[in-house]
């Protein structure tokens, strides 16, 4: 559904939508705790991570791009995906380079921190701005550099916003968001008062890879009518030890599938972890996967929303 979308967006939805006012440049756009000014859109553009390249692919800003980064070196990319990737140059499988992203032009990144950027690292805002490159940072990541509120779906809607300001196509931002709430609305109109205990599950042995309630996830589940067994953890994505999983108790698990351990290998570790014996979820054998994509900000939380409502509630 999503994928149609995006072929839809990028060539040709724009056109039937009512027409946003054209971008006045020098445009100024808030970015976590910063300002961005852009003079005039970028024409040398780089997305870090399959979440942010799809945004901007769906979007019809690959003529904008130079290529992308993070991608490979973490993620299965779909056929379908690798379709619409087909001759954008992927610049580094993991993390790219400040010489990278020169050696490419790049005049725009767009990354997150924890998703490309690391505070204090050789990649961030401050260190890319001096050379000529702005930086638009996933809103959700602004938790690791800000304090701000809980995670909702219009973190999603926010960067699908900037983008199409900052690249003059606010018709096809404001269309894509426009049928994102729509299908969300959907969900939401035959979900129950009751609402499951949820414990989002992305990786780990010793402790717990999962999210708090500034993550991504939180948004998911709370939007299909669940509750993250971690809202009151003031964390995006973090670690925690197993003794807390077997205190809330949870009623179902969300694993998040990507990486060399399939999620088939996750889902058999925990149940075969003697800690977790007591839960509910495990008991029950009560599981629900997603990809990656789906779990991080990007046009697919849409589709995470319908599979977790049909997996909280049978939907």
């Amino acid at each position: 559904m999503i994928l149609r979308s995006l072929l839809c967006f990028t060539l040709l939805c724009g056109a039937t939508q009512a027409f946003a006012e054209a971008t006045h440049y020098p445009l100024k756009i808030q970015s976590c705790n910063r300002e961005v000014t852009f003079k005039q859109a970028p024409r040398h553009a780089v997305s870090h991570d399959i979440n942010m390249t799809q945004m901007m692919l769906a979007l019809g800003l690959k003529s904008r791009m130079v290529g992308y980064s993070g991608v490979t070196g973490w993620k299965s990319v779909t056929p379908e995906m690798a379709q619409i990737l087909d001759g954008l140059p992927e610049l580094a499988s993991k993390y790219p380079s400040v010489e990278t992203l020169l050696n490419a032009n790049v005049d725009f990144f767009f990354a997150g921190w924890d998703y490309g950027m690391r505070v204090g690292g050789d990649l961030t805002p401050q260190t890319l701005q001096p050379l000529g490159i702005n930086v638009l940072e996933l809103t959700e990541s602004c938790a690791f550099v800000m304090k701000r509120p809980a995670a909702t779906l219009d973190d999603t809607y926010n960067d699908l916003r900037n983008l199409g300001k900052i690249f003059d196509v606010q018709d096809r931002a404001n269309a894509l968001i426009a049928q994102m709430q729509a299908q969300v609305a959907q969900v939401q109109t035959t979900l129950p008062a009751e609402k499951p205990r949820v414990f989002l599950y992305d990786s780990g042995e010793d402790r717990a890879m999962t999210s708090g309630r500034l993550g991504m996830p939180q948004a998911l589940i709370d939007a299909a009518g669940g509750r993250n067994i971690l809202d009151d953890v003031e964390a995006s994505w973090t670690r925690i030890n197993w003794e807390t999983v077997v205190e809330r108790n949870p009623q179902v698990i969300v694993i998040v599938d990507y990486s060399e351990i399939t999620a088939e290998q996750k889902q058999q570790f925990l149940l075969d972890n003697p800690a977790l014996q007591s839960v509910d979820a495990i008991k029950n054998q009560r599981f629900i996967v997603i990809p990656y994509v789906q779990a991080t900000p990007g046009i697919d939380n849409v589709l995470a929303v319908e599979t977790l409502a049909k997996g909280f509630h049978g939907q």
